[in-house]
């Protein structure tokens, strides 16, 4: 039996001493001009994530390259994007931010491209659809599936809030069926949760206190670092707070590799300074 995605990622952020994850969205536009020199859009992106990946990665814990960014170079936008996975550390998760959510039949394709073909340790999904679209991520082991439950945008609350199943606001509804889904499955699931919802947070997090947390919404979206450590980050549920822009494109100078580790490094600070001693830097595996 394959190791846990959750005691993988314990493991992880116990040596690193980092809750980090850095997002992946690459948007040529804003690639220093060195990188816009004439190249192909392909070229430049890659260049550019692995140059972030390698500047970045003794402060993150896991890596999230957002699909969406790769499709739109074409049909070579896959293959760079398995390229930029292959430069990624044994000591960092992938996370494939597919946002995927289909019916049973075309569940199972898109997680075998997910997991089997590109190899990623976890990706994310949208359980409108039900148990049956969720279900086909689930069973491969030793992976993680987040689905989306209060999301990070200006949107979300339209229907995760203002929707309610016997009372309960749906992101709450939803929960509670990935917590019984991830009870028989080989494979773990976990939520999507968004740090700009700190009152959200707080609540799931006491409603699944053992499921894995992929925290957006902490940067450019203005969530707050100690604020997710403090609801989120507990003994018995993990928690990995992902920031995308804010390290990117923290410079869009000559200067971008080391402007995106600084902003890693003070973000990973602040993701421990912000836990308190019984919740800091998360404890090794059991």
């Amino acid at each position: 039996m394959s190791t846990s995605f959750s005691r993988r990622l314990r493991r992880l952020q116990s040596q690193k001493e980092t809750a980090l994850c850095v997002g992946l969205d690459p948007v040529p536009a804003r690639f220093p001009p060195s990188l816009q020199d004439g190249r192909l859009r392909t070229d430049a992106v890659r260049a550019f994530c692995t140059t972030i990946v390698e500047a970045t990665a003794p402060y993150a814990c896991a890596f999230k390259p957002n699909f969406a960014f790769f499709e739109a170079l074409g049909p070579a936008g896959l293959t760079v994007l398995d390229q930029v996975v292959t430069t990624i550390p044994d000591d960092c998760l992938v996370l494939g931010d597919a946002k995927r959510g289909d019916i049973g039949h075309s569940a199972r394709h898109y997680a075998a491209s997910i997991y089997e073909e590109l190899g990623l340790d976890a990706c994310t999904v949208s359980p409108y659809l039900g148990r049956d679209s969720v279900m086909p991520f689930l069973e491969h082991e030793g992976t993680c599936t987040f689905v989306l439950a209060r999301t990070s945008n200006d949107g979300a609350a339209d229907l995760q809030e203002a929707c309610t199943c016997d009372g309960t606001p749906l992101y709450r509804h939803v929960a509670r069926r990935v917590q019984a889904w991830n009870a028989d499955a080989p494979g773990g699931a976990g939520l999507v949760v968004g740090a700009t919802a700190p009152a959200a947070l707080q609540d799931l997090r006491s409603l699944c206190p053992s499921l894995p947390f992929l925290v957006p919404g902490v940067g450019a979206q203005g969530g707050d670092a100690a604020a997710v450590m403090d609801a989120a980050a507990t003994d018995e549920g993990p928690v990995l707070v992902n920031s995308s822009r804010s390290i990117l494109y923290a410079s869009e100078g000559p200067n971008y590799a080391d402007a995106a580790a600084d902003a890693a490094r003070a973000l990973r600070d602040a993701l421990n300074g912000g836990a308190s001693s019984s919740r800091g830097a998360p404890s090794p595996p059991a």
